[in-house]
């Protein structure tokens, strides 16, 4: 060869290599996906309810409207107790009843004469939605706010007036308690009451009445962090029942267009979502400690246990939803010490299993990487990072994925991701243990999204397998971690 033909090879050459190589794309995503106030929610996972008013002192769960405002005055308020009885059970928030059905208002609002300054307590000089805000902060929980839209004291419910009102009494709790992390309306609306005297029946076109896409606007305008809680959402929906137990599966996206607060019969599409739907609605798991959700004596003795806890805890978070626990305040205006136990017992046991993910340090292969780019490399499921993860190539919608541990570990619980902001692309998926030198399944479900936990009996091995066997696009998973239950 010529020696400028040899020249010539080597520039050419020396280019080449020289040449910028195109990274990999991430895939696209698929379907509906979450916005960044629900992609903050989803991290919250355990969060407590407070229902605390005048019905305390009634021994009523639902008050007809005419109570005194002097029944209400707790002898020995301890916001602080009940904040830190929430978060030793685990929970990351809390969300106050700030105004029921009777009316009763928890603050000192302007727009009724039925609130709190009417009453006893801290000499008509208390503002119950405060102290419970500022505790809240204080020991790092985030604090949100339920607002009843029905009100069986108003005079103006069922006439427009009404709607300008509890659109003021939203206002003062959007701008005067700092950042909401949610905004509960109620699905109850409409019926019986006191009325400001007039004691009757009062129905309300549940579709039109409230005009909620302009109640939520005020929310998106004064709270744009807050995700908004109902039925129809527009951020989190109810989960169809009160027992604190979503779908299996339980898609977090939903056909909900036609959904709205208060409707009946749409249970069952609640509780499982839809596996195609349009939106990003994830579902949240509203149970009591209690048989009631508000305190009664004759409860003390049927406050829940810490398994029955563990287990709804299983039964919502780990079905991808949330799990918004009530835990009611007594007339002392403290948490029962038996609701305080139970609670700390199951935060302890939860504390416990998340503790030690077997899963560290382990060596992760899988049978296709993504354009074998160490970026959607499957090591990645075993960072602490939630939207890093192993991806395959856009042709492959079923794949595997081994851990070596190391050695031998026991676990029973196993946790998988998805990387949400890609949406729902896994619809079927197992886990599988190396037994006596074969695998053996471990479990199997469908819908991951936020999160899947599998939970079975305790298992002792060293290897162990996730296999996507149905998906609706190329799998992107975040996390595949494990841990025993104590």
């Amino acid at each position: 060869m010529a020696k400028s033909s040899l020249l010539l090879c080597l520039f050419v050459s020396a280019l080449f290599f020289a040449l910028p190589i195109a990274p990999i794309q991430p895939p696209k995503p698929h379907g509906a996906v979450p916005t960044a106030r629900q992609l903050r929610w989803h991290e919250m996972e355990t969060y407590g309810f407070l229902h605390f008013t005048t019905n305390t002192f009634t021994d009523k769960e639902w008050g007809y409207g005419d109570e005194d405002p002097k029944i209400f005055n707790p002898t020995d308020f301890d916001a602080d107790q009940i904040v830190l009885a929430l978060k030793a059970g685990g929970m990351k928030g809390v969300i106050l009843t700030a105004k029921h059905h009777d009316g009763f208002c928890m603050w000192p609002t302007k727009t009724t004469p039925h609130n709190i300054s009417q009453s006893p307590w801290r000499a008509g000089r208390g503002d119950m939605v405060k102290e419970f805000a500022t505790a809240a902060r204080r020991h790092g929980l985030k604090f949100g706010v339920y607002l009843s839209p029905w009100d069986r004291n108003s005079a103006n419910y069922g006439k427009p007036e009404y709607i300008a009102m509890y659109r003021e009494q939203l206002r003062e709790l959007l701008t005067n308690y700092g950042e909401l992390f949610e905004v509960w309306h109620d699905g109850a609306n409409g019926g019986d009451g006191f009325y400001g005297g007039a004691r009757e029946r009062r129905k309300i076109d549940k579709t039109s009445y409230y005009d909620w896409p302009k109640t939520w606007d005020l929310v998106r305008k004064l709270q744009p962090n807050a995700v908004v809680f109902s039925d129809a959402g527009p951020d989190i929906r109810w989960v169809g029942n009160e027992k604190g137990i979503a779908g299996d599966p339980c898609w977090t996206t939903i056909n909900g267009e036609k959904i709205y607060p208060g409707q009946e019969g749409v249970e069952k599409q609640l509780n499982s979502g839809d596996r195609n739907g349009t939106v990003w609605r994830p579902a949240e798991c509203d149970v009591s400690i209690r048989p009631g959700w508000f305190w009664h004596e004759a409860q003390n003795d049927r406050v829940k246990t810490p398994q029955q806890l563990m287990d709804l805890y299983f039964a919502s978070v780990g079905r991808g939803a949330s799990f918004l626990l009530n835990v009611p305040p007594d007339r002392r205006g403290r948490i029962h010490e038996n609701d305080a136990k139970s609670l700390k017992e199951f935060g302890d046991r939860l504390r416990q299993m998340l503790a030690v993910n077997m899963a560290k340090g382990a060596k992760a292969k899988a049978s296709n990487v993504r354009g074998n780019d160490k970026a959607f490399a499957a090591s990645k499921v075993l960072d602490a990072d939630r939207f890093s993860y192993w991806a395959t190539d856009d042709n492959v919608t079923a794949a595997e994925l081994e851990l070596d541990l190391g050695g031998e570990k026991t676990f029973n619980v196993v946790r998988v991701r998805e990387n949400i902001q890609l949406g729902h692309r896994v619809d079927e998926f197992a886990v599988d243990v190396w037994t006596n030198g074969q695998w053996q399944e471990f479990g199997k479900a469908t819908s991951i999204g936020a999160q899947r936990l599998l939970r079975g009996q305790k298992v002792t091995t060293r290897k162990v397998r996730l296999r996507v066997t149905k998906a609706a696009a190329s799998p992107c998973i975040s996390e595949f971690s494990l841990f025993a239950e104590p």
